[in-house]
């Protein structure tokens, strides 16, 4: 806490400016991109002031930065869904699942919590499968999958059984958990009904889970650390 949260706080600040200020969806703009894209911009530089021979040379790190970048012009993209965008906010999240995967790794494999996890994000679509058309019936399939995916790599990380966990490997877990809650408030809303104060639970749960996302990336430099002092 004492030596990432001081890294943390112009994301805290720039998450505040934005409920604070919590611009109408319906008038679309740069300038609502910008209060939007803030608090994302601000876990770059939290990344970034680790410094450019860490991200370099942890590949993890890097493709977590990637992945913040492309959830950036994600969000830009859905800004201005209702104009024809929302596909591309879902490829630009897309990739970012993809990255955020690659960087939590494959190993342990876990099988069991991969089950669980298809189990899940089965369920999910076999729900929303009735209220989509078009194109929207298999573009939601494939991003059901790469979150699902996505979220089945973070939980695997978690060795609570035996006691091999991190406070980083936590924090990857329940940020791709609360991206998926993020994800599905959205689809939701978005296909099947509107759901009670959608916008403050989809973006609370996004900045939280972008991140401890985010968090997760600083492991092998405490690891690093802990090595140096021993």
């Amino acid at each position: 806490v004492k030596s990432e949260g001081p890294k943390l706080v112009p994301f805290f600040k720039a998450t505040c400016v934005y409920f604070v200020l919590w611009l109408p969806t319906s008038s679309p703009s740069w300038f609502s991109a910008l209060i939007k894209c803030l608090p994302i911009f601000c876990l770059w530089v939290f990344l970034l002031a680790h410094g450019i021979n860490f991200l370099v040379s942890h590949r993890s790190a890097s493709r977590i930065l990637a992945g913040l970048i492309f959830s950036a012009v994600g969000d830009a993209f859905l800004i201005w869904q209702e104009q024809g965008y929302f596909i591309h906010g879902l490829l630009m999240f897309a990739i970012t699942h993809i990255l955020y995967s690659s960087a939590f790794g494959m190993k342990p494999l876990d099988l069991k919590a991969g089950l669980l996890m298809g189990l899940v994000s089965g369920s999910c679509y076999a729900f929303l499968y009735s209220y989509l058309s078009g194109p929207f019936t298999y573009l939601v399939a494939v991003y059901i999958a790469l979150i699902g995916f996505m979220g089945w790599r973070a939980v695997a990380g978690m060795q609570l059984c035996n006691d091999l966990w991190t406070w980083t490997k936590l924090s990857a877990c329940i940020g791709a958990m609360l991206f998926m809650v993020s994800d599905l408030t959205i689809a939701l809303n978005k296909f099947c009904f509107p759901v009670p104060y959608s916008r403050f639970i989809i973006m609370a749960t996004y900045y939280a889970a972008q991140m401890l996302i985010a968090l997760s990336a600083v492991e092998t430099r405490d690891e690093e650390d802990c090595r140096k002092r021993s």
